[in-house]
């Protein structure tokens, strides 16, 4: 090819000036237009492995199937929270206390091509300055495995303590900070006829009620301080097993209802408390739990889907008879989306 080309341009060298300038325009035109035939090429070979890709999996398309557009555009709105509360006995004396982070809200646009998608979230609140603080949620809800990770750094957190034989002490912003992390995942035992991205990223459609047990893990960090009259701070690692069952019912064509919990026994557990000085670690006591529920409704066309889903997440650590802490976690999505 190469001794083509060049004997090619040694004979338009020969030619006249103004011949020549349209021997090389030509040359340059066809050499220009077979780029873009070898690039389709290989977008045509790529898009038809994805293509493939999209449709193999071992599923009873009796029951799930996949969408038949390639394209996915879709809005959300995601609303999301955080509580903390505490109970135990201090001298003799029981005390109660609970704190809780503002609401936050954002707006997101997204764009999916067979299965893959690119999303881009908006924070109104954080833009205008009025919520400062930092949360970062990603998720992965595939045919017999999916994960959630959530991460929050908190400054904002409001809220009461209660102690026996006291007046409530209101408990005001920038005193508690709180860095958490969950993660949870699952595996879909009964994946040929259950699908959770049916409910909750609709790369798959349910077409008939069915349901899964599932194996779940579960994990949690936290690192809190809180400044009052003497600081204190909390750190927390734990890892959790367990199983549970998810449900997709299918009411009629087009309509969808899930709801799945996810219960995990911790296996490790390592938290301690900071008293000044002081540090005071908490004894495991069964049983310390973490667990995750899900639901959605979604109604959904060929070329059109919109709803709503929840993810809550809860978890419980020490004795109400010494020291217990519980931790709240959910998200509220809503969202609609165009196939194309």
């Amino acid at each position: 090819m190469r001794q083509e080309s060049s004997c090619s341009l040694a004979r338009v060298a020969y030619l006249p000036t103004h011949w020549r300038r349209r021997a090389y325009l030509l040359f340059v035109i066809m050499a220009c237009l077979s780029l873009p035939l070898s690039a389709q090429n290989i977008i045509q070979r790529f898009d038809s492995v994805l293509t493939a890709n999209y449709h193999k999996g071992d599923i009873d398309t009796a029951y799930i199937t996949r969408p038949k557009t390639k394209w996915t555009i879709s809005a959300r709105f995601n609303l999301s929270g955080a509580k903390i509360e505490s109970k135990g006995v201090e001298s003799g004396q029981h005390f109660k206390a609970a704190m809780a982070a503002d609401y936050k809200s954002t707006l997101s646009v997204g764009v999916g091509y067979l299965g893959f998608s690119l999303n881009m979230a908006f924070n109104p609140a954080k833009m205008m300055g009025k919520y400062k603080d930092y949360e970062l949620n990603i998720n992965s809800y595939g045919k017999r495995f999916g994960w959630d990770f959530i991460y929050q750094d908190a400054h904002n957190f409001t809220g009461w303590h209660d102690h026996e034989g006291m007046e409530r002490i209101e408990l005001p912003a920038d005193m508690l900070s709180v860095k958490t992390l969950n993660l949870n995942a699952y595996y879909a035992f009964n994946s040929r006829h259950f699908s959770y991205p049916a409910a909750f990223s609709q790369s798959y459609i349910q077409r008939v009620s069915s349901g899964s047990f599932l194996l779940a893990a579960s994990g949690m960090g936290q690192h809190a301080k809180l400044d009052w009259d003497q600081k204190m701070e909390l750190k927390m690692a734990n890892f959790g097993i367990g199983a549970g069952y998810g449900y997709n019912y299918v009411p009629s064509r087009g309509w969808l209802l899930h709801i799945s919990a996810l219960p995990t026994f911790l296996v490790y557990s390592h938290t301690s408390m900071t008293f000044g000085d002081t540090r005071v670690p908490l004894r495991y006591h069964f049983p310390e739990v973490i667990i995750t529920g899900r639901g959605a409704v979604v109604r959904q066309t060929d070329h059109m889907f919109y709803g709503m889903s929840m993810v809550y997440n809860f978890t419980n650590i020490g004795s109400e008879e010494r020291f217990a802490l519980h931790n709240t976690k959910w998200r509220i999505r809503a969202y609609f989306g165009l196939r194309l």
